[in-house]
């Protein structure tokens, strides 16, 4: 049997086949980035561009960029800081709730999809693993 680094990366490239991480705004107009970024500001409504760049691991200028886009989409909107006058906050706009939305759904859906072949305990394993794998692959 291969080692377990060797059989992690074909089940991750299996993952990969079937989809899993399919941008369902691509026919949209919105990149997986701009999704990313959609996500974040949905879970975190009215946050400031250094957050979200700082969330997502990017450069605020870059974050800048992608919020201008969504912005001209039509699926986010900047909002006055009321602490602070100089500063914005994110919001989505209803368009941006409705994708988003649509998005989530869609990934939901495809994790069923991934998860309908295992019984609920062995769910819960499954995800109890991988948070501890994850979680020890974060530390520094």
């Amino acid at each position: 049997m291969p080692p377990a680094e060797e059989r992690l990366i074909a089940i991750l490239d299996r993952l990969r086949r079937i989809a899993l991480d399919q941008n369902p705004l691509e026919d949209r107009g919105v990149t997986a980035p701009q999704l990313a970024l959609l996500q974040s500001v949905a879970a975190f409504p009215g946050c400031g561009v250094q957050e979200l760049a700082d969330g997502l691991r990017l450069t605020a200028p870059t974050v800048s960029v992608a919020v201008r886009r969504l912005e001209d989409a039509g699926l986010l909107e900047r909002q006055p800081d009321p602490a602070d006058g100089r500063a914005v906050r994110l919001f989505l706009t209803d368009q941006g709730e409705v994708m988003q939305h649509r998005a989530r759904t869609f990934r939901l859906n495809k994790m069923r999809r991934l998860l309908s072949g295992l019984a609920p305990e062995e769910r819960e394993e499954l995800l109890a693993l991988l948070e501890r794998a994850v979680d020890a692959a974060e530390k520094p």
